[in-house]
């Protein structure tokens, strides 16, 4: 009870509302959406991608919600409070964000750096070719852009609930919602001859982008989509890695849980298909079919040519991109430090500022160590599903490929068949909100979710080939 009391709440359901979906847009949506939707045959992914988000998805961000409120506990102490015997999800849960914030800082490091060229107008040098590769390999500056990064992102979290996370949130997410608007309808209205003598526009891009092409899609290649576009959902959603946990512990208990999931859901998934629209129009529109088949690289390598082939105001769009970008991953990089704080807090009783002082020299120092993968560490590893990685891939592996969907897997578990799903209706429809969708829910997580789950987390170990 006494945690209880003392502990710090978001001021409203806006505040509540903006933090979470501040957490849910992040690099995931503005980075892995756009080339995983080009990678899935555009509309094929997106249609996946909304199905998922509406049934799988919701059903996982109501949980974790759910969970933190009725707890008022973070990710390590609030599943023991469920059941003493399932006390091992939290840890799991907890370990996700701890092994994400170092290289997740290392790559906001990258973002800040791509800001302030364009800052200082120098898209061109961006553009050429190797800039990226020349810039991670370096050993002073990821190191410096890493560590600047971070201090943006502990700065919020040292300044607690409601005047760090809260007031930031309420800030930032509805100036990125303006520029990643106005940017996405900038990219519809391009249009470039290339030098063989063929013209492409936006608008051609966008049909790219939005129509599903099934042409040669097979069930195989079908079902690859889909469970990409499930992975896909677990950064989009910000769940099985604490923070959704966290953040629904800072809910107020009048807070109609329902209406703001509802809403989370809307932000987050308008965020990541107007991320598509603003990248994929403009890489089409410049360097066609195949510009966009380019993955990861596509928004480091690809995005500062498309920037450079649009003249003048290319400088400028790159700068409006890229500080969307910034402000996307700070506020996720955000969530992420607060979920291993509050563990932290409430495990041990230490204070905020002692909680986030052990975070920062952790963060720190492990950071170093991923910058430095890049040259001094650098080696190659490969990993069970058969890519080859450094340090931060295999960080990324780790916390994604296996921890997360292992979390929700035995979430599912918990919730659907070892405590009922009852317990999280009863705490949804408290106060007598409604809990929309609750039969759907109900068949979610006792049986659809936990298989689909299984099958990701066999394909992501390299266990199931497909």
């Amino acid at each position: 009870m006494k945690a209880k009391k003392e502990r710090s709440n978001f001021t409203g359901q806006l505040g509540f509302i903006l933090a979470a979906a501040g957490s849910a847009v992040g690099l995931g949506n503005i980075w892995r959406f756009p080339y995983l939707a080009a990678k899935g045959g555009g509309g094929v992914f997106i249609l996946c991608y909304l199905v998922l988000a509406l049934t799988f998805g919701f059903t996982l961000l109501t949980t974790e919600i759910a969970i933190g409120r009725k707890t008022a506990q973070s990710p390590l102490t609030a599943y023991k409070q469920l059941d003493s015997r399932w006390g091992f999800i939290g840890l799991l849960a907890c370990l996700v964000p701890t092994i994400i914030l170092p290289y997740y800082c290392s790559i906001g490091g990258w973002v800040f750096k791509y800001l302030s060229i364009y800052v200082t107008g120098g898209g061109h040098a961006a553009a050429q070719d190797g800039f990226f590769t020349n810039y991670i390999v370096g050993t002073w500056q990821p190191l410096l852009w890493m560590m600047i990064y971070f201090g943006a992102t502990a700065f919020v979290v040292f300044s607690g609930v409601e005047k760090g996370i809260e007031k930031f949130s309420k800030i930032l997410m509805p100036i990125l919602l303006v520029l990643v608007i106005g940017i996405s309808f900038f990219a519809l209205t391009l249009h470039h001859t290339d030098a063989s003598g063929v013209t492409r526009t936006g608008l051609q891009g966008l049909k790219v982008y939005l129509v599903p092409n099934f042409t040669g899609m097979t069930l195989r290649k079908l079902f690859i989509v889909l469970m990409d576009a499930m992975g896909q959902l677990f950064f989009s959603i910000s769940v099985a890695m604490g923070i959704m946990v966290t953040y629904g512990s800072y809910a107020r208990r009048d807070t109609n849980l329902m209406s703001s999931i509802n809403q989370i859901e809307i932000f987050d998934t308008m965020v990541a298909l107007l991320a598509g629209l603003m990248i994929i129009p403009a890489v089409y529109t410049f360097m066609g079919a195949e510009g966009m088949s380019v993955g990861p690289g596509l928004m480091f390598v690809s995005l500062p040519k498309v920037f450079e082939a649009m003249g003048g105001v290319g400088n400028l769009v790159g700068l409006v991109f890229f500080l969307i970008v910034s402000f996307a991953a700070v506020t996720s990089s955000v969530s992420v430090m607060e979920a291993i704080v509050s563990s932290i807090m409430d495990k041990f009783g230490y204070t905020r500022k002692k909680s986030s002082i052990i975070v920062t020299i952790y963060t720190l120092i492990t950071g170093i160590i991923v910058c430095l993968g890049y040259n001094a560490f650098y080696f190659e590893f490969k990993l069970p599903n058969g890519t080859v990685g450094q340090i931060l891939d295999i960080m990324d592996y780790i916390s994604n490929n296996c921890l997360m969907p292992l979390v929700a897997v035995f979430e599912c578990i918990l919730i659907g068949w070892i405590i009922k799903p009852k317990v999280i209706i009863d705490e949804v429809t408290q106060g007598k909100y409604k809990f929309q969708r609750k039969s759907l829910y109900v068949i979610m997580i006792k049986y659809i979710a936990p298989i689909l789950l299984c099958v990701l987390l066999l394909q992501s170990v390299g266990l199931l080939r497909l």
